[in-house]
């Protein structure tokens, strides 16, 4: 059965839909951000430190979060001057600096993750079915907002080199992973995996 092509007014409802979502979490943001009074782009920076469970440079913090130089050492100095973040020499490299979280720092960036814990709670409302459906529609977008630029790059399943989309008929692990050389359930879909090997870049 062929697809069948985009609604426009469809279209429209899933965008406002995509819109309000947006706004909540900006919220929210903003809602946790007491008593450090944290921006949403302060706590995002919290957030990656704390996930990466390494101090990062400057530009790494930029490129992740998709925001410029400039805002991310704003937010940076500001972290900094609320002793929650601390800039430290690469032991590799000591032309570079990494930001790493202090140890008031940590408990702050556990704060902020559960700034997303609202949506959390309504994701769980959806059975394994709708999420599956969810997470692959997400990715799809996401992969989109990439190839234009619009994103920052992020190293899940549908734009990796190992992936292979659609190749089994069973729905509920229909891809394929070369890195693992098996088959891939819905639910082991990447948004952020270690082993991510970037698709090669072809010429015109």
């Amino acid at each position: 059965m062929q697809n069948e092509p985009p609604d426009p007014i469809l279209q429209l409802k899933v965008v406002t839909g995509l819109s309000k979502l947006s706004q909540v979490m900006k919220t929210q943001a903003w809602k946790g951000a007491t008593p450090q009074r944290l921006t949403p782009t302060q706590g995002q920076i919290l957030r990656r430190l704390h996930t990466a469970k390494r101090g990062l440079p400057l530009s790494q913090l930029a490129t992740d979060l998709g925001i410029t130089a400039a805002t991310a050492s704003d937010a940076v100095s500001m972290l900094v001057k609320k002793q929650l973040v601390v800039k430290t020499r690469d032991p590799q490299d000591g032309r570079q600096l990494q930001i790493t979280l202090s140890p008031t720092g940590i408990q702050e960036a556990e704060k902020a993750l559960e700034w997303t814990d609202f949506l959390s709670q309504a994701v769980g409302t959806l059975d394994a079915a709708e999420q599956g459906v969810l997470l692959q529609t997400l990715m799809r977008l996401i992969q989109v907002l990439q190839h234009n630029g619009q994103i920052a790059p992020v190293h899940m399943c549908f734009n990796c080199a190992f992936f292979r989309p659609n190749t089994y008929a069973d729905p509920q692990a229909p891809h394929h992973c070369q890195f693992i050389g098996a088959a891939l359930k819905v639910q082991e879909l990447q948004l952020d995996c270690p082993d991510h090997q970037k698709l090669p870049v072809l010429s015109e």
